[in-house]
């Protein structure tokens, strides 16, 4: 049954790995087997081509709709729905349109049914759309943002297909501008992007909409610029109370990368004013993440180091009668409708002792606060400044039983350390009140807040909580999983910091929320690694192959070129024996239309080898399964040309190699109208694989750990820490582009 279906899935164009993944994911398979048998209703049983059948794939994987699956299907057979673009329009209308019947008509126009889009449409498209940025195409050459291009011909011609649009810009630029020359290739210094260019010069602070200028602002901004000499000075203020994560990634970027594109620079201060969440392994984790994107803090700094500072300007907050000693519960603080507190107008001297009784230890937890008088953006009423925690501090021990909160010590600890640009995410934008206010009711330096988005990615959880509930129910190890995106993660799994912080730049920096998918932070990874990888050859299900025309003894050196596009960066030489082994989906017993691989009629090259093998005899098991071939070999130079070579091993290393696909089934699992059940319920049962036994050639023998290989025809891996001297493991960092064209 299992063996019938899988050849229905590759009748359609799934290749074989494609195909048996799948199957295992049973509502994905049987909804893409229902799919197959409705296209194979309207156009026969081989009317479905590989174009449709990645329509029909792509269909399922994203249909929420289960009950539009066999219009949807229907559609696609009878070509009214031909491209991605239609198929995404049509995924949206049937989502918009839970309820029967579905209008053909509306239908049609929403997804452009029938609309024809010519080559001279797309070619005056162009033509308008060039001409329009002609002088500025002339000017910026090919450093000229090619996007905009193409963005506005898609706009003009909604259903055109996006490669004959690229091509034809392609075309008529090439024409415009002729070939790249050498000052096109150099490559152009970083610029400021998106949010940055609206930032303030060091000393200008008040030019800064919404900022507060008081009597003293311009003395102390003239304080601020003798310390600095007009320096541009930066932080990162992480919380040491767990791992840093991707959305982390971004705020390094911005804060260290702002500060270097302007010769400025930039602390790295730990918010470390909670002594229960801490702990020494976050302290340095976070230290090795930023050094591993490639960035050095001027200074490593601790809200800790100012905590007498802090309690000091408390003091003077009280005598200045903006702040008060408040003895509301907790629970009687949440929420946004707080009571305003009976004791909001206690005399200075009263709260000044009893804020002393606070330091001394003389209350309980919870039976007193320090509170600001002021009101927050978000209607917050008199903030907490300090509570009482008897905790030992990482740091200080005992010496201190109360400690400041983060909107009391933020905006302080960046006053104190001269900080010109006090950058954040979106979410403090209704606390910058709050940052203005208490700098200036103390009379202190005042830095410009900025806001920008956060960067979320979509399949995964960030959030603190939800990974240690991750790691206690044992769905993922600890937190570097490689299925996770924590920094450690995908370090370990494989991804250069250089693609992350391409990817930093490439989402870029803006005030609105930015949620992308993995994929494009997979294609950074993809780039760097292509240009930085060695190519090695390994073969994950191996299939025995003996070579009966060579003597058993033989034993030939193979050399490979690490890097086939420039060879002149070295090569590495592998054995090639009478017997070596290929990939199981190399091989096909019966010749089916579109393979290009070997089977028992055709024969297939060994890359790098320089020879054409072709099977002789196919060797089974008692259950009838394929467990070697004989085959004769004959040098590529005098055979004819094959249709396609494959990678194969001799005299291998058995190595351990796990396959990561994405930790959760739904785009948003934290989202409760799509993942009703909480975002445990909604784990790929398919996000590890490992192949204990996979192949691997020689040249890998040295590999330190996190050393990165692109293994031929596979995709590119990483050696895991769990390596051996016996054994070594490989994580796929990530596949190869999905090529629509290779079989």
């Amino acid at each position: 049954m299992a063996d019938n279906i899988l050849t229905l899935f590759t009748s359609i164009g799934l290749s074989e790995q494609k195909a048996k993944e799948t199957l295992k994911n049973e509502v994905l398979s049987g909804a893409l087997k229902e799919a197959v048998i409705q296209a194979q209703r309207v156009n026969g049983p081989s009317g479905v081509d590989k174009a449709m059948g990645t329509l029909l794939y792509s269909m399922v994987c994203r249909l929420k709709d289960s009950k539009r699956l066999a219009f949807l299907s229907d559609c696609i057979a009878q070509k009214k729905i031909c491209t991605e673009l239609q198929l995404a329009a049509a995924l949206d209308f049937v989502k918009g349109h839970p309820e029967d019947p579905i209008s053909q008509k509306e239908f049609d126009e929403a997804c452009g049914v029938g609309v024809v889009i010519t080559p001279e449409q797309i070619e005056d498209a162009v033509e308008s759309v060039i001409k329009k940025h002609k002088e500025q195409l002339l000017e910026e050459r090919y450093r000229f943002n090619m996007g905009l291009l193409m963005g506005e011909a898609r706009s003009a011609l909604k259903w055109a297909d996006g490669k004959v649009i690229k091509n034809e810009v392609d075309v008529q630029v090439l024409h415009l501008l002729g070939p790249k020359t050498e000052a096109d290739l150099e490559k152009k210094p970083k610029q400021l992007r998106g949010e940055a260019l609206k930032f303030h010069k060091p000393g200008e602070n008040y030019k800064t909409e919404g900022y507060v200028v008081t009597p003293k602002t311009m003395e102390l901004l003239k304080k601020h610029m003798e310390f600095t000499g007009g320096q541009i000075r930066t932080r990162f203020p992480p919380e040491p109370n767990g791992i840093l994560h991707i959305g982390h990634a971004k705020a390094i970027n911005f804060n260290f990368g702002y500060a270097k594109a302007n010769n400025g620079i930039c602390f790295l201060r730990y918010d470390d004013t909670n002594p229960e969440k801490e702990e020494e392994k976050y302290f340095t984790a976070i230290k090795d993440m930023v050094e591993w994107l490639g960035y050095t803090p001027y200074d490593v700094t601790h809200a800790s180091d100012n905590f007498q500072k802090l309690y000091d300007l408390a003091v003077d907050l009280i005598r200045r009668g903006h702040a008060y000693v408040c003895h509301q519960k907790g629970e009687e603080l949440k929420g946004h409708n707080v009571p305003p507190s009976p004791w909001r107008d206690r005399p200075v001297e009263e709260s000044l002792v009893l804020f002393e009784r606070m330091k001394k230890g003389m209350f309980a937890e919870g039976d007193a606060t320090l509170r600001m008088k002021m009101v927050m953006e978000d209607g917050k009423m008199d903030p907490v400044a300090y509570r009482i925690k008897y905790t030992p501090h990482h740091r200080t021990g005992d010496q201190w039983c109360i400690y400041p909160t983060y909107d009391y010590t933020h905006c302080l600890c960046d006053s104190i350390e001269n900080i010109t640009h006090s950058l954040c995410t979106k979410e403090f934008q209704a606390r910058r009140s709050s940052y203005y206010w208490l700098c200036n009711a103390l009379d202190l330096y005042c830095p410009v807040q900025w806001e920008y988005g956060r960067l979320n990615l979509t399949y995964t959880v960030v959030s603190k909580r939800k990974i240690i509930k991750l790691v206690e129910t044992g769905v993922v190890r600890d937190w570097d999983d490689p299925r996770l995106f924590t920094l450690t993660a995908l370090r370990r799994r494989g991804f250069p910091p250089e693609a992350i912080n391409n990817f930093c730049a490439r989402v870029g920096v803006t005030v609105s929320q930015t949620t992308t998918e993995p994929h494009l932070l997979e294609s950074c990874v993809r780039d760097v690694l292509n240009d930085t990888a060695p190519r090695a050859m390994a073969v994950l299900e191996p299939l025995k192959v003996t070579i009966t025309n060579l003597p058993k003894g033989t034993k030939m050196d193979v050399r490979v070129p690490n890097f086939p596009a420039n060879e002149a960066k070295g090569s590495h030489t592998v054995p090639f024996t009478h017997t070596i082994f290929i990939e199981q989906s190399d091989f096909r017993e019966g010749m089916e239309k579109g393979y290009k691989r070997l089977t028992p009629e055709q024969p297939v090259g060994l890359r790098h080898a320089g020879y054409v093998i072709s099977v002789q005899k196919v060797v089974k098991d008692s259950q009838g399964k394929v467990v070697e071939l004989e085959v004769t070999c004959c040098s590529s130079e005098t055979a004819e040309k094959p249709k396609a070579f494959i990678h194969w091993v001799s005299q291998p290393l058995v190595c351990e190699v796990r396959l990561y696909e994405r930790l959760f089934l739904h785009k948003h699992p934290e989202d409760p109208s799509v993942v009703p059940n909480g975002f445990l319920s909604d784990i790929n049962p398919n996000s590890l694989q490992v192949i204990s036994n996979a192949l691997v050639d020689t040249s890998v023998k040295g590999a330190k750990v996190l050393d990165k290989f692109q293994f031929e025809r596979v995709g590119y891996f990483s050696l895991d820490p769990d390596s051996t001297t016996n054994k070594l493991v490989f994580n796929r960092t990530v596949t190869f582009k999905e090529d629509p064209g290779k079989i």
